[in-house]
Protein backbone atom coordinates (compact mmCIF):
# COMPACT_ATOMS: atom_id res chain seq x y z
CA UNK A 1 0.00 0.00 0.00
CA UNK A 2 0.91 3.50 -0.55
CA UNK A 3 0.84 6.40 2.28
CA UNK A 4 1.97 9.27 2.51
CA UNK A 5 4.51 11.15 5.53
CA UNK A 6 5.13 14.50 5.93
CA UNK A 7 4.57 14.87 1.91
CA UNK A 8 6.85 12.04 0.75
CA UNK A 9 5.06 8.58 -0.86
CA UNK A 10 6.12 5.84 0.43
CA UNK A 11 5.37 2.36 0.15
CA UNK A 12 4.37 0.05 3.18
CA UNK A 13 3.91 -3.23 3.63
CA UNK A 14 0.69 -4.94 5.36
CA UNK A 15 2.02 -5.11 9.09
CA UNK A 16 4.16 -2.11 9.37
CA UNK A 17 3.70 0.56 11.43
CA UNK A 18 3.95 4.08 10.71
CA UNK A 19 7.06 3.95 12.20
CA UNK A 20 8.71 1.15 10.18
CA UNK A 21 7.23 2.75 7.51
CA UNK A 22 8.99 5.99 8.27
CA UNK A 23 11.91 4.76 9.07
CA UNK A 24 11.90 3.01 5.52
CA UNK A 25 12.14 6.27 3.44
CA UNK A 26 14.71 7.42 6.16
CA UNK A 27 12.39 9.95 7.75
CA UNK A 28 13.23 10.63 11.41
CA UNK A 29 10.57 10.21 14.48
CA UNK A 30 12.28 9.99 17.75
CA UNK A 31 11.38 7.13 20.05
CA UNK A 32 12.37 6.38 23.62
CA UNK A 33 10.10 3.27 24.73
CA UNK A 34 10.67 0.87 21.03
CA UNK A 35 13.05 -1.70 20.30
CA UNK A 36 13.36 -3.62 17.12
CA UNK A 37 12.25 -7.49 18.13
CA UNK A 38 9.56 -6.33 20.85
CA UNK A 39 6.43 -5.72 21.19
CA UNK A 40 5.05 -1.70 21.10
CA UNK A 41 4.22 -0.81 24.44
CA UNK A 42 3.22 3.23 23.74
CA UNK A 43 4.62 4.35 26.93
CA UNK A 44 7.12 7.51 26.22
CA UNK A 45 4.36 9.34 23.53
CA UNK A 46 7.78 10.78 22.07
CA UNK A 47 6.59 9.14 18.91
CA UNK A 48 3.68 10.89 18.22
CA UNK A 49 2.53 11.82 14.81
CA UNK A 50 -1.00 13.41 13.46
CA UNK A 51 -3.10 11.54 11.05
CA UNK A 52 -4.43 14.22 8.95
CA UNK A 53 -7.63 12.76 7.57
CA UNK A 54 -9.24 12.08 10.93
CA UNK A 55 -7.24 15.29 12.27
CA UNK A 56 -5.91 12.83 15.64
CA UNK A 57 -2.71 12.22 17.14
CA UNK A 58 -1.46 8.94 17.76
CA UNK A 59 1.86 6.54 18.50
CA UNK A 60 3.77 5.83 15.68
CA UNK A 61 5.06 2.97 17.04
CA UNK A 62 2.40 0.68 17.67
CA UNK A 63 -0.24 2.35 14.89
CA UNK A 64 -0.32 0.11 11.92
CA UNK A 65 -0.20 1.69 7.94
CA UNK A 66 -3.72 2.39 6.51
CA UNK A 67 -3.62 2.89 2.92
CA UNK A 68 -4.16 6.21 1.67
CA UNK A 69 -2.83 7.30 5.39
CA UNK A 70 -1.83 11.18 5.63
CA UNK A 71 0.65 11.63 8.51
CA UNK A 72 2.33 14.64 9.39
CA UNK A 73 5.73 13.46 11.18
CA UNK A 74 7.46 17.30 11.92
CA UNK A 75 4.81 19.60 12.05
CA UNK A 76 5.06 22.58 14.85
CA UNK A 77 1.74 20.89 16.59
CA UNK A 78 3.69 17.20 16.69
CA UNK A 79 6.77 18.69 17.61
CA UNK A 80 5.07 20.22 20.98
CA UNK A 81 3.60 17.12 22.07
CA UNK A 82 6.99 15.44 21.67
CA UNK A 83 8.10 18.35 24.21
CA UNK A 84 5.44 17.95 26.72
CA UNK A 85 6.00 14.34 26.31
CA UNK A 86 9.44 14.29 27.25
CA UNK A 87 9.06 17.00 29.66
CA UNK A 88 6.34 15.21 31.69
CA UNK A 89 9.29 12.41 31.93
CA UNK A 90 11.36 14.38 33.06
CA UNK A 91 9.66 15.68 35.98
CA UNK A 92 9.83 12.23 37.32
CA UNK A 93 13.22 11.69 36.52
CA UNK A 94 14.79 12.19 39.91
CA UNK A 95 18.53 12.00 38.52
CA UNK A 96 21.65 13.98 37.81
CA UNK A 97 23.36 13.32 34.50
CA UNK A 98 26.53 14.17 35.54
CA UNK A 99 28.40 14.24 39.53
CA UNK A 100 28.49 17.16 40.70
CA UNK A 101 31.91 17.02 41.26
CA UNK A 102 32.67 17.34 37.39
CA UNK A 103 29.73 19.42 37.22
CA UNK A 104 31.24 22.42 38.92
CA UNK A 105 34.86 21.85 37.53
CA UNK A 106 36.05 24.61 35.72
CA UNK A 107 37.40 22.32 33.11
CA UNK A 108 34.71 19.56 33.49
CA UNK A 109 37.82 16.79 34.18
CA UNK A 110 36.03 13.17 34.07
CA UNK A 111 36.43 12.86 37.78
CA UNK A 112 34.17 9.70 38.48
CA UNK A 113 35.62 7.94 35.55
CA UNK A 114 39.01 8.30 36.82
CA UNK A 115 37.32 7.04 40.18
CA UNK A 116 35.96 3.76 38.69
CA UNK A 117 39.70 3.32 36.46
CA UNK A 118 41.35 3.48 39.61
CA UNK A 119 38.90 1.23 41.30
CA UNK A 120 39.38 -1.18 38.44
CA UNK A 121 43.54 -0.82 38.64
CA UNK A 122 43.76 0.03 35.63
CA UNK A 123 46.11 2.77 36.28
CA UNK A 124 47.44 3.46 32.89
CA UNK A 125 43.78 3.70 31.55
CA UNK A 126 44.01 6.47 34.80
CA UNK A 127 46.91 8.25 33.60
CA UNK A 128 45.76 8.57 29.94
CA UNK A 129 42.67 9.94 30.41
CA UNK A 130 44.22 12.69 33.23
CA UNK A 131 46.98 13.14 29.93
CA UNK A 132 44.30 13.35 27.75
CA UNK A 133 42.37 16.31 29.71
CA UNK A 134 45.52 18.13 30.16
CA UNK A 135 45.55 18.54 26.60
CA UNK A 136 49.49 19.09 26.16
CA UNK A 137 49.23 22.09 29.13
CA UNK A 138 49.25 21.91 32.70
CA UNK A 139 46.89 20.45 34.81
CA UNK A 140 44.30 23.02 36.24
CA UNK A 141 43.89 21.28 39.59
CA UNK A 142 47.06 22.67 40.58
CA UNK A 143 45.97 26.28 41.25
CA UNK A 144 42.56 25.44 41.19
CA UNK A 145 40.62 25.91 44.80
CA UNK A 146 39.47 22.07 44.52
CA UNK A 147 35.75 23.10 43.86
CA UNK A 148 35.01 19.50 42.94
CA UNK A 149 35.44 18.57 46.93
CA UNK A 150 33.72 21.22 48.06
CA UNK A 151 30.53 19.69 46.30
CA UNK A 152 31.26 15.81 46.51
CA UNK A 153 28.64 14.38 47.83
CA UNK A 154 30.73 12.09 50.06
CA UNK A 155 31.29 15.16 52.18
CA UNK A 156 27.43 14.77 53.92
CA UNK A 157 28.68 11.29 55.05
CA UNK A 158 32.35 12.15 56.16
CA UNK A 159 34.57 13.81 54.23
CA UNK A 160 34.98 14.79 50.71
CA UNK A 161 37.21 12.79 48.42
CA UNK A 162 40.90 13.94 47.95
CA UNK A 163 40.99 14.45 44.34
CA UNK A 164 42.90 17.50 43.78
CA UNK A 165 45.45 14.99 45.11
CA UNK A 166 44.90 12.50 43.23
CA UNK A 167 45.07 14.36 39.97
CA UNK A 168 47.84 16.11 40.64
CA UNK A 169 49.67 12.82 41.53
CA UNK A 170 49.03 11.29 38.66
CA UNK A 171 49.89 14.10 36.20
CA UNK A 172 53.42 13.84 38.24
CA UNK A 173 53.42 10.83 37.68
CA UNK A 174 52.37 9.48 34.00
CA UNK A 175 53.96 6.22 32.80
CA UNK A 176 56.54 6.36 29.99
CA UNK A 177 57.29 9.32 27.48
CA UNK A 178 54.91 9.10 24.93
CA UNK A 179 54.26 11.82 22.52
CA UNK A 180 50.87 13.41 23.90
CA UNK A 181 48.09 12.69 21.51
CA UNK A 182 44.25 13.23 22.44
CA UNK A 183 42.21 9.67 23.00
CA UNK A 184 38.69 9.32 20.66
CA UNK A 185 38.17 7.68 23.90
CA UNK A 186 38.32 10.02 26.16
CA UNK A 187 37.52 13.34 24.10
CA UNK A 188 36.34 16.11 26.55
CA UNK A 189 32.57 17.14 26.54
CA UNK A 190 31.69 20.42 27.20
CA UNK A 191 29.08 20.25 29.90
CA UNK A 192 27.95 23.59 29.78
CA UNK A 193 26.51 22.70 26.10
CA UNK A 194 24.50 19.60 27.75
CA UNK A 195 21.22 19.63 29.08
CA UNK A 196 21.57 18.28 33.17
CA UNK A 197 19.15 17.11 35.16
CA UNK A 198 19.69 17.54 39.05
CA UNK A 199 17.95 14.75 41.19
CA UNK A 200 17.15 17.48 43.97
CA UNK A 201 16.88 17.37 47.60
CA UNK A 202 17.77 13.84 49.11
CA UNK A 203 16.86 12.73 52.63
CA UNK A 204 19.04 11.12 54.52
CA UNK A 205 18.20 7.86 53.83
CA UNK A 206 18.26 8.63 50.32
CA UNK A 207 21.38 9.90 50.67
CA UNK A 208 23.04 6.57 51.86
CA UNK A 209 21.91 4.51 48.95
CA UNK A 210 25.14 5.85 46.78
CA UNK A 211 26.94 3.97 49.74
CA UNK A 212 26.11 0.80 48.72
CA UNK A 213 28.52 0.84 45.57
CA UNK A 214 31.04 1.23 48.56
CA UNK A 215 32.96 -0.83 50.13
CA UNK A 216 32.05 -1.85 53.85
CA UNK A 217 35.46 -0.76 55.21
CA UNK A 218 37.59 2.12 52.84
CA UNK A 219 41.29 3.35 54.27
CA UNK A 220 41.16 6.98 53.21
CA UNK A 221 43.75 9.48 52.46
CA UNK A 222 44.39 12.88 52.11
CA UNK A 223 47.67 12.65 51.18
CA UNK A 224 48.16 10.96 47.99
CA UNK A 225 51.78 9.16 47.20
CA UNK A 226 51.42 6.32 45.11
CA UNK A 227 48.69 4.34 42.52
CA UNK A 228 47.51 2.25 45.57
CA UNK A 229 46.73 4.99 47.81
CA UNK A 230 45.13 6.76 45.11
CA UNK A 231 42.74 3.41 44.21
CA UNK A 232 41.98 3.46 47.90
CA UNK A 233 41.09 6.74 48.40
CA UNK A 234 39.02 6.95 44.78
CA UNK A 235 36.76 2.96 46.48
CA UNK A 236 35.30 5.98 49.10
CA UNK A 237 33.60 7.95 45.48
CA UNK A 238 29.74 7.24 45.96
CA UNK A 239 29.07 6.79 41.93
CA UNK A 240 26.44 9.39 41.92
CA UNK A 241 27.12 10.08 38.92
CA UNK A 242 24.88 8.58 35.60
CA UNK A 243 27.06 5.36 33.99
CA UNK A 244 24.88 6.38 30.86
CA UNK A 245 25.49 10.26 30.65
CA UNK A 246 27.12 10.03 27.07
CA UNK A 247 24.45 7.16 25.80
CA UNK A 248 21.31 8.52 27.36
CA UNK A 249 18.23 8.60 24.93
CA UNK A 250 16.02 10.65 27.23
CA UNK A 251 18.87 13.63 27.55
CA UNK A 252 19.77 13.30 23.54
CA UNK A 253 16.28 14.31 23.40
CA UNK A 254 15.73 16.79 25.66
CA UNK A 255 18.75 18.67 24.13
CA UNK A 256 17.21 17.82 20.91
CA UNK A 257 14.15 20.02 21.76
CA UNK A 258 16.14 22.46 23.77
CA UNK A 259 14.57 21.47 27.21
CA UNK A 260 15.31 22.48 31.01
CA UNK A 261 15.21 20.04 33.84
CA UNK A 262 12.10 21.01 35.63
CA UNK A 263 12.49 22.81 38.49
CA UNK A 264 9.84 20.55 40.54
CA UNK A 265 10.01 16.75 40.32
CA UNK A 266 7.48 14.25 40.85
CA UNK A 267 8.57 11.36 43.78
CA UNK A 268 6.75 8.35 43.27
CA UNK A 269 8.89 6.74 45.56
CA UNK A 270 12.58 7.15 47.77
CA UNK A 271 15.77 7.00 45.38
CA UNK A 272 16.65 3.66 45.93
CA UNK A 273 19.57 1.41 44.47
CA UNK A 274 19.32 -2.19 43.97
CA UNK A 275 22.84 -4.14 43.69
CA UNK A 276 23.36 -7.92 42.44
CA UNK A 277 25.91 -9.40 44.08
CA UNK A 278 26.44 -11.89 42.00
CA UNK A 279 25.79 -10.24 38.29
CA UNK A 280 26.95 -6.67 39.51
CA UNK A 281 23.61 -5.78 37.61
CA UNK A 282 22.44 -1.98 39.68
CA UNK A 283 19.28 -1.00 39.07
CA UNK A 284 17.92 2.93 40.10
CA UNK A 285 14.46 3.53 40.14
CA UNK A 286 14.32 7.65 40.35
CA UNK A 287 16.24 7.41 36.65
CA UNK A 288 13.17 4.75 35.24
CA UNK A 289 10.90 6.28 33.00
CA UNK A 290 8.82 3.13 32.82
CA UNK A 291 9.02 2.15 29.31
CA UNK A 292 8.65 -1.82 30.41
CA UNK A 293 11.72 -2.37 27.58
CA UNK A 294 13.78 -4.19 30.26
CA UNK A 295 10.34 -6.22 30.75
CA UNK A 296 9.30 -6.80 27.22
CA UNK A 297 12.80 -8.28 25.93
CA UNK A 298 12.42 -10.81 28.85
CA UNK A 299 8.84 -12.09 27.98
CA UNK A 300 9.56 -14.74 26.41
CA UNK A 301 11.87 -16.30 28.79
CA UNK A 302 9.75 -18.62 31.29
CA UNK A 303 12.31 -20.63 33.47
CA UNK A 304 14.06 -17.81 35.06
CA UNK A 305 13.27 -14.98 36.72
CA UNK A 306 13.15 -11.83 35.01
CA UNK A 307 12.54 -7.53 35.73
CA UNK A 308 8.74 -7.16 36.00
CA UNK A 309 6.49 -4.37 36.64
CA UNK A 310 4.83 -4.23 40.73
CA UNK A 311 1.99 -1.89 41.99
CA UNK A 312 -0.08 0.36 39.63
CA UNK A 313 -0.39 3.28 38.05
CA UNK A 314 1.85 6.67 39.43
CA UNK A 315 3.61 4.10 41.85
CA UNK A 316 4.54 1.15 39.55
CA UNK A 317 8.13 0.44 39.33
CA UNK A 318 10.61 -2.01 37.98
CA UNK A 319 10.81 -5.09 40.68
CA UNK A 320 12.44 -8.67 40.36
CA UNK A 321 9.60 -10.98 40.92
CA UNK A 322 7.17 -11.66 43.98
CA UNK A 323 9.26 -14.93 46.06
CA UNK A 324 12.48 -13.76 44.09
CA UNK A 325 15.58 -11.89 45.17
CA UNK A 326 17.37 -9.20 42.82
CA UNK A 327 20.47 -11.36 43.31
CA UNK A 328 17.96 -14.26 41.61
CA UNK A 329 18.17 -12.39 37.91
CA UNK A 330 20.12 -14.48 36.11
CA UNK A 331 23.32 -13.09 33.77
CA UNK A 332 21.82 -13.29 30.38
CA UNK A 333 18.80 -11.29 31.30
CA UNK A 334 20.70 -8.67 33.23
CA UNK A 335 23.16 -7.97 30.02
CA UNK A 336 19.49 -7.87 27.39
CA UNK A 337 18.09 -5.50 30.45
CA UNK A 338 20.98 -3.27 30.47
CA UNK A 339 21.35 -3.16 26.60
CA UNK A 340 18.20 -1.91 25.85
CA UNK A 341 18.03 0.22 28.95
CA UNK A 342 17.18 4.30 27.50
CA UNK A 343 18.27 5.60 30.83
CA UNK A 344 20.84 4.09 32.79
CA UNK A 345 18.31 2.97 35.07
CA UNK A 346 19.95 -0.76 34.56
CA UNK A 347 23.47 -0.49 34.40
CA UNK A 348 26.65 -2.73 35.78
CA UNK A 349 29.04 -2.25 38.30
CA UNK A 350 31.92 -2.27 36.03
CA UNK A 351 30.45 0.44 33.61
Amino acid sequence: MKIRIDNTEVEADNGMTILDAARKAGIYIPTLCQRDGTEPYSSCMVCMVRDKSKNSFIPSCSAPVQEGMEIDASGEEVINLRKKAVSLLLSEHRAECEAQCRAVCPKGYNIPLMNRLLIAGEYDEAAELIRSEMQGGDLNCITCKAFCENACRRKRIDTPLSIRNTRIFISHNLPGNVKYEVSPHYEKTDLKKRFSSRIGPLGEKEQTEWLKECPDTTIRHREITDYISAAEEAASCMRCDCRASGDCGLRSLAEEFELKDPRGKFVNAPAEKKISQKTGLIFENAKCIKCGLCVRAVTDSTEEPSLCFINRGFVSIISEPLGYEFDDIPAQVAELCVSVCPTGALAFMKD
